[in-house]
């Protein structure tokens, strides 16, 4: 795959809770240099890092991150204030306990509060993948296809693991029409990426792919 092409369908991630803005102006900047999907960064930088792209690039940002458990009216809080700040797209966390407790419509009617308060910019539901079982897999597909979000994400890359090719294989076979694949943590290189989008992912949330290209100067940037 052509890296240009790979590019496209990153979400140049730094969440990291260390994160100083001299770093997240470097995600910008190289988000803008090598022409990715996104940044993905933290709510805090939001507003700073908008102001500082003028429209640019997609600001991505997270929303009841990274365990979920947080009140729908918190995290529908938390959407708005990011919107307001600027960000065009928002990358939400489900409440797995709600989902092991097979609390379904609790899940889906929070989505579809969140998707609401987004309008037209893109919501994508991580459902943290490595603390499921094939079935809750299977089930967020189907909850998030009913809700209406625009992604469904596999990870945070804050918990036991990230993004693994079967999960990505399993939404693909899954998901409802109209409805994409975010493969997010873990993805450490060129072929994982290329990998990823080859079975169906749309969006690669990682900051390692950027990395690479810088240093192997791959595309002659």
């Amino acid at each position: 795959m052509d890296i240009k092409e790979m590019l496209r369908h990153v979400d140049h991630t730094l969440l990291l809770q260390t994160a100083t803005w001299e770093e997240i102006r470097q995600i910008c900047d190289d988000g803008v240099k090598y022409e990715t999907a996104s940044v993905c960064i933290p709510p805090s930088y939001v507003k700073q890092a908008g102001e500082y792209l003028q429209g640019k690039i997609a600001v991505c940002t997270v929303i009841g991150f990274p365990n979920g458990y947080m009140t729908t009216r918190t995290k529908e809080f938390e959407t708005r204030d990011a919107i307001a700040n600027g960000a065009s797209e928002i990358d939400m966390v489900i409440n797995i306990g709600w989902l092991k407790d097979r609390k379904y419509d609790l899940i889906k009617e929070e989505i579809r509060t969140l998707k609401a308060v987004c309008g037209e910019k893109i919501l994508k539901v991580i459902v943290e993948t490595c603390l499921l079982k094939e079935e809750e897999k299977i089930k967020m597909c189907e909850i998030v296809t009913r809700a209406g979000a625009d992604y469904i994400k596999t990870s945070t890359g804050f918990s036991t693991a990230g993004a693994t090719f079967e999960d990505v294989r399993l939404f693909a076979e899954h998901v409802g029409p109209g409805v994409k694949i975010k493969a997010a943590g873990g993805i450490a290189s060129l072929e994982d990426g290329e990998k990823f989008l080859s079975l169906g992912a749309d969006r690669l949330g990682t900051s390692r792919i950027v990395k690479l290209v810088k240093k192997e100067d791959a595309s002659g940037y």
